[in-house]
């Protein structure tokens, strides 16, 4: 079988990849490669460089099943071009469906985000509540997913809406809540927590893509599903960290006073079992910096690295 991953080159898709490979998938990864590529050389994966608004039939070419990665990641880095974010994130998105059922292609698993719920104050964030979406990568997020259930009746849609990421990656990121303090207590022996009340939801990075491929072994179960197995408070999350590396715990005033709890019931309905834990992610990143396996580098921090590159304006179109 062979899939096609776009946004293959990114934090999550180092992972994914390679799990693919390993359960004998044959892969093609589209990625821009803004943030690099790392993959190594592997008989059956092709690494493509590609801008998924500028799509091309040769990427559907012997495709089986479409696992969807690729957009502006993040609510800051939606927010540096809100045109370059609705074209690559949405717009894209449309072609990507349209091209893939002419295609044949029969499987289209898409990453939404758990933030497509906006505030909630519910206590069970489950998949049948609605949609308040607040920024502009959450709304390409929710009319994404529209789009592709208007698809339902060509192929199996499987949409996961992921809550924080959080674990070591080849392509790392340092900008996610886990990840970030823990590299703030390795390097500076302090971490800052604004607020620290708030509630967000936590996946391990290697339980999530664990999800994309129970889905594609399944292309029965289909629809939406949370994928979100901690709700924990930032607050909780430094503690967590304080636990494994001594560092000062400085609380600040926060503007951001959002709180939300993801309920994955549905997911764990489908017979997923989560293995891994955010306090394993801390332990991991730890593991790695201390033996130089990882430092912190711009390239892994989206919205520096956009800004010092340009990004948003040299791909604009």
């Amino acid at each position: 079988m062979r899939v096609l991953v776009t946004g293959g080159c990114g934090y999550k898709g180092h992972v994914l990849v390679p799990k693919l490979l390993k359960y004998g998938y044959a892969v093609r990864v589209i990625d821009t490669q803004w943030f690099g590529s790392f993959h190594s050389y592997h008989p059956r994966l092709e690494v493509q460089m590609g801008d998924i608004r500028n799509i091309d039939d040769i990427w559907f070419k012997g495709i089986d099943a479409i696992i969807h990665l690729a957009s502006i990641a993040n609510d800051p880095c939606g927010d540096l071009n809100p045109k370059l974010t609705w074209e690559t994130s949405c717009l894209a998105t449309m072609q990507l469906a349209d091209e893939a059922a002419r295609q044949g292609i029969t499987q289209f698993i898409y990453a939404s985000s758990g933030s497509v719920y906006g505030v909630k104050q519910e206590k069970r964030v489950t998949e049948n509540l609605s949609l308040d979406p607040i920024s502009e990568y959450n709304k390409t997020k929710m009319v994404s997913e529209r789009v592709l259930l208007s698809y339902q009746d060509r192929m199996a849609v499987q949409i996961l809406r992921p809550a924080t990421v959080c674990g070591l990656s080849t392509r790392m990121r340092l900008d996610v809540s886990v990840n970030m303090l823990t590299m703030q207590a390795l390097t500076k022996g302090k971490i800052t927590v604004f607020g620290g009340a708030q509630i967000r939801p936590n996946i391990h990075i290697e339980d999530i893509c664990d999800v994309y491929l129970h889905l594609l072994n399944d292309k029965n179960t289909v629809g939406i599903f949370n994928a979100g197995f901690e709700n924990i408070s930032i607050l909780d999350i430094a503690q967590m960290i304080n636990e494994q590396v001594a560092c000062e715990i400085v609380l600040t005033e926060s503007n951001d006073p959002r709180s939300y709890r993801l309920d994955s019931s549905k997911l764990l309905k489908t017979g997923f079992v989560p293995k891994k834990t955010v306090y394993d992610a801390i332990a991991e990143i730890i593991y790695a910096y201390r033996r130089g396996k990882l430092d912190d580098q711009a390239h892994f921090h989206n919205l520096l690295w956009m800004k010092q590159n340009d990004l948003a304006e040299r791909f604009a179109s």
